[in-house]
């Protein structure tokens, strides 16, 4: 039920952080679009998504099975690639991620203080998607 919230809080752009958005794939099995609220993080000018739930959250299975294909909600739509970075590049941006989605912080286990190396030693746990423009 709070997911529901949140995702048409994000995608409406209403009371929430100018981060957060409702992400749209199409559900590996069903083909119909999967809704989920996300938080967007900002790293040297690209946008990147993180899984705090490792590998296994069924959004991180239906973007590989999409081909990265989605659409991101927030006061409109827009189509996207989203592109998986590779492990030894995801240490900043989890950092970066860590230090705006306050709810995935319980998820690591790390402090969002840490210094890169210790985000280096667990970037393999967690995937990073950069988001890149759909033409």
């Amino acid at each position: 039920m709070l997911n529901w919230i949140s995702r048409l809080q994000y995608s409406a752009g209403l009371l929430s952080p100018h981060y957060a958005v409702t992400l749209e794939v199409a559900g590996r099995r069903s083909g119909r679009p999967v809704m989920l609220p996300i938080v967007v993080a900002e790293y040297e000018g690209n946008r990147y998504l993180v899984s705090m739930l490792g590998s296994d959250a069924n959004w991180v299975r239906n973007v590989r099975a999409a081909e990265g294909r989605a659409v991101l909600h927030r006061r409109g739509s827009e189509t996207v690639q989203l592109v998986e970075v590779p492990p030894d590049a995801r240490a900043p941006v989890l950092r970066r991620y860590l230090a705006v989605a306050l709810g995935a912080r319980p998820h690591f286990p790390i402090d969002r203080k840490a210094p890169l190396a210790e985000f280096e030693k667990i970037a393999d746990r967690y995937p990073v998607f950069r988001i890149d423009s759909a033409f």
